[in-house]
């Protein structure tokens, strides 16, 4: 039996590295077409790579040349005119292909918990996430006018080592070293789920070439949901530090720093909780299994071990600054 033929539009990102990296461990002929490597996240030995400008219609076409695959995963697709070039491209190529949305679309407040596939999809804060719903409706739209073979995953906050998931970056994990107070937003109760990008691979590598798959939406995320008071707490403790916590309302901090508010006003402020049963039935004895402690270590490792990744910003630490004399 021949190995399943995918290709990877992007392939070096957090969640598409790992992707790969698990793809070709298990035998899948992967192609992977961006323009280039990076340091951080090279690919895997095995994977063949495609150069081309992904925005570029006639360069992608250029690069592909004639060939076919049994599933095409876009990781690098964030508006209608993207996904409408992927359609042109893709439409008699491939046997299924495989969105990358958000779980940030999910309708904000949350009205009900666990969020499950059917909750309602409204973002009135992120055009991030507008655009993802739009990307959304118009691949359902080519599904059931022409059946184009579609699959839309909704990753939530998915991390790996390089990734800073707190509002400050490296800047926060600066403070806490310098015992200097660290903002979180809202009151720090509200729940929050952070995935390992291995553990969000292990459940999406099973869906290519899954027949089983097509038509459908599904998000796969960790169901350890932690409050941001012990986000910021477990991460503080892995630096080596007890962190100060200060809580500011996400609307104050909106308004201090307006570039943050779409994304904590329309995402971070509210509770999720995920339910993963539709991705279990997709990839049968799946789970996520890598915590947040493990994943903190990870993250001050990578960051420790390069002095020149460690780059606080100093106008968001005087941002920090001000919240903290206001709040206190």
């Amino acid at each position: 039996m021949s190995a399943l033929r995918v290709l990877f539009v992007g392939g070096t990102g957090k969640i598409s590295s790992a992707c790969a990296q698990l793809a070709v461990e298990q035998g899948i002929d992967l192609t992977v077409l961006n323009r280039g490597t990076t340091a951080s996240r090279p690919l895997p030995q095995g994977v063949r790579s495609l150069t081309a400008d992904v925005r570029d219609e006639d360069s992608v076409r250029a690069a592909l040349d004639g060939q076919e695959f049994d599933a095409v995963a876009d990781f690098i697709a964030f508006t209608p005119d993207q996904v409408e070039t992927d359609i042109k491209l893709f439409r008699d190529r491939v046997g299924q292909y495989l969105f990358i949305s958000s779980a940030s679309a999910y309708a904000k407040p949350v009205t009900s918990l666990p969020i499950r596939e059917s909750t309602p999809l409204r973002n009135p804060y992120w055009q991030y996430s507008r655009d993802k719903i739009a990307c959304e409706d118009r691949l359902v739209a080519e599904y059931r006018g022409s059946g184009f073979p579609i699959t839309i995953v909704r990753p939530s906050h998915t991390y790996d080592r390089t990734s800073m998931v707190t509002t400050g970056g490296w800047t926060d994990v600066d403070r806490m070293r310098r015992g200097v107070p660290v903002v979180v937003h809202g009151d720090g109760t509200s729940l929050w789920a952070l995935t390992h990008h291995v553990d969000f691979a292990r459940a999406f590598v099973p869906m290519l070439g899954n027949p089983q798959a097509i038509g459908e939406a599904v998000h796969i995320t960790t169901e350890q949901s932690l409050t941001w008071d012990q986000i910021y707490t477990i991460l503080g403790r892995a630096a080596g530090a007890e962190p100060d916590l200060v809580h500011v309302s996400s609307e104050q901090i909106a308004r201090v720093v307006p570039e943050w508010g779409p994304n904590l006003l329309g995402d971070k402020a509210h509770c999720v909780v995920f339910d993963n049963t539709k991705a279990r039935e997709l990839a049968p004895g799946w789970v996520a299994t890598i915590p947040w402690t493990q994943g903190a270590r990870e993250v001050i490792e990578w960051f420790d071990a390069d002095p020149a990744r460690q780059k606080v910003d100093p106008q968001v630490d005087a941002y920090f600054d001000q919240l903290v004399a206001a709040a206190r």
